[in-house]
């Protein structure tokens, strides 16, 4: 643990933004995998422009928890080390997909994407003015999941427009 590092958290209990982040850790991980896994079953029209944000998605969530997981070690921590706790630590938690239609996966996506946000906003939150180098990360991590939202809500809604063009134009 560095103890000169530490040392300019002011106000908060390190085991508390340990946890904190240990949380989060859990959550990246099993963002990574809901959007891989959505990544590989996902059906339906313009599928392959979904694949490729799930894709990308994917690698983010997988950046993002290893940078939880120096930040944990920096401060002392150690990163939750079975992925058994990843489901009894998360904040968000892991919806499998049960409909594997491109609308309903970007639907569920969404989903995880404004829980991410919640988490992000209340962890830069706890730090601002308290812990700079935590505040940063999840600043910078809060950017990306709210980039995120923003690609998946505007595919969902280029998607939704499209199948209604579509059903007025052979109704009409």
């Amino acid at each position: 643990m560095a103890k000169r590092g530490n040392s300019i958290i002011k106000g908060l209990e390190i085991n508390d933004i340990i946890t904190t982040l240990n949380r989060a850790y859990a959550d990246e991980w099993l963002a990574y995998y809901q959007y891989f896994i959505e990544a590989k079953v996902i059906k339906g029209i313009m599928k392959d422009a979904a694949i490729a944000e799930l894709t990308q998605h994917a690698n983010d969530e997988l950046r993002h928890a290893n940078m939880v997981a120096d930040r944990i070690l920096q401060l002392g921590g150690t990163p939750l080390l079975n992925p058994k706790e990843w489901f009894s630590h998360s904040n968000c938690g892991y919806e499998e997909p049960n409909n594997f239609d491109v609308v309903s996966i970007l639907e569920d996506s969404i989903k995880g994407e404004q829980c991410a946000i919640s988490i992000y906003s209340n962890l830069a939150d706890m730090t601002r003015d308290k812990d700079i180098v935590t505040y940063d990360l999840v600043s910078e991590i809060l950017a990306d999941e709210v980039e995120h939202e923003e690609d998946l809500q505007a595919l969902y809604d280029d998607i939704t427009e499209f199948v209604s063009d579509l059903k007025r134009s052979i109704q009409g």
